[in-house]
C-alpha cells in the first residue's frame, strides 16, 4: 500500500517531539506537522542554528507551534536533564521522533567514549526514548518513530568490537548502528505489546534523499573520491521533503501498526510504503542481546 499524503489528517492538539528538527528530515517533518497545527518540540545539537530554523518556519505562519530546545545526543548525560525539561514543560508527548544522526565520521569517541555513530544513532536515543516513554504513554495511540537508513540492510553487529576498537571501518559502523535502530524499535515494541501499552513503535527510512548528511561526512574526512561518488549518484537523491515521508506516515498514519517500517516505494525514492525490516533484525534474541548490552552501557554513565 502506498501512503498517499492527501490520508494524513490534521494534527491539532497533538504534541511531537524531534530530534535534529533544525535540517534536513527533521525540518521538513516539523514543517509538514506545524503547517497540520501540531506542537513540535525541536531539539537541536546548536541552538543558534535551531533559532534559524525556528524564525524559517515562522515565516509561514502555520497555525502550529514550535518549542526550541538544545539536546547535543554526543553526551548522554545531556539526556536525563533534557527530559526533566520537558516532563515539566508538557504533560504528555503523541509521538517521539528519533531522527538525529551522525553518518560515516572520521573514528570519533562520545563524550563517555563510546563510538560515535554506535552513541548517537543508538544509545541516545534508546535513552531518550526510555526516559520520555511515561509521557508518551499518556495518550492513546502515541508513537516512537526511529528513523533508520536502507544501509540496515547490509548492517552487521560487531558483538566483540562494537566500539569499533580492533577495527574501525566507517560505513560498517555506520550501518551497525542503523541496524541497530531496527533491532531497538522491534524490541521496544514487542516489550509494548507484553504490558498493553499504549505506545507503540514503529521505523522509517528515508532512501535516498538530500540532506546535510553528505556534505558533513565528505567535508569530515576529506573525501574526494566520497565527493565524486555523491555526484554521479546525485540524480537517484530525492528532496529530503520526500525523504521525509516515511517518517512523517509512521508517525501519522491512522492504520499504521507497531513494528512497521515506512520506507520509499522505490526502495530509496518515491511515495511512502511499509517496507521489509533488516532479516538480521528479526531474531529476537539478538534483539533481546543489544537491549541488555545497551542497558548496560547505560547504566555505566
Amino acid at each position: 500500500m502506498i501512503v498517499r499524503m492527501n490520508e494524513l489528517k490534521k494534527q491539532e492538539g497533538r504534541i511531537f517531539l524531534i530530534t535534529g528538527a533544525n535540517s534536513g528530515l527533521g525540518y521538513e517533518t516539523s514543517k509538514f506537522l506545524l503547517e497540520r497545527g501540531a506542537t513540535v518540540i525541536m531539539s537541536c545539537r546548536d541552538l543558534l542554528k535551531g533559532d534559524k530554523a525556528k524564525q524559517e518556519l515562522l515565516k509561514f505562519k502555520f497555525s502550529g507551534k514550535i518549542e526550541l530546545v538544545e539536546l547535543d545526543l554526543s553526551d548522554l548525560n545531556n539526556i536525563n536533564k533534557f527530559a526533566e525539561f520537558i516532563k515539566n514543560k508538557f504533560n504528555y508527548i503523541d509521538v517521539l521522533i528519533n531522527n538525529a544522526g551522525i553518518m560515516a565520521p572520521p573514528k570519533t569517541l562520545s563524550k563517555q567514549g563510546f563510538e560515535i555513530q554506535f552513541a548517537v544513532n543508538h544509545l541516545a536515543h534508546m535513552s531518550l526514548t526510555l526516559e520520555l516513554l511515561p509521557m508518551l504513554n499518556e495518550k492513546n495511540n502515541s508513537r516512537v518513530v526511529t528513523v533508520t537508513s536502507g544501509v540496515q540492510y547490509f548492517g552487521k553487529i560487531e558483538w566483540d568490537d562494537l566500539n569499533g576498537n580492533i577495527k574501525y571501518d566507517r560505513w560498517g559502523s555506520y550501518a551497525q548502528s542503523k541496524l541497530a535502530n531496527v533491532m531497538f524499535g522491534l524490541e521496544l515494541n514487542s516489550k509494548l505489546k507484553e504490558i498493553n501499552s499504549k505506545t507503540s513503535s514503529l521505523l522509517a527510512h528515508p532512501g535516498f534523499a538530500r540532506t546535510n548528511l553528505q556534505p558533513k561526512s565528505v567535508e569530515a574526512n576529506q573525501s574526494w573520491q566520497e565527493e565524486i561518488a555523491y555526484k554521479i549518484m546525485d540524480p537517484l537523491f530525492q528532496s529530503a521533503r520526500m525523504g521525509a515521508l516515511p517518517q512523517i506516515a509512521a508517525a501519522t498514519l491512522t492504520s499504521a501498526k507497531g513494528g512497521e517500517q515506512y520506507g520509499p516505494k522505490y526502495n530509496f525514492r518515491g511515495l511512502p510504503k511499509i517496507c521489509k525490516n533488516a532479516p538480521q533484525a528479526l531474531n529476537r534474541g539478538s534483539r533481546k542481546k543489544l537491549w541488555e548490552i545497551s542497558e548496560k552501557l547505560l547504566k555505566t554513565i
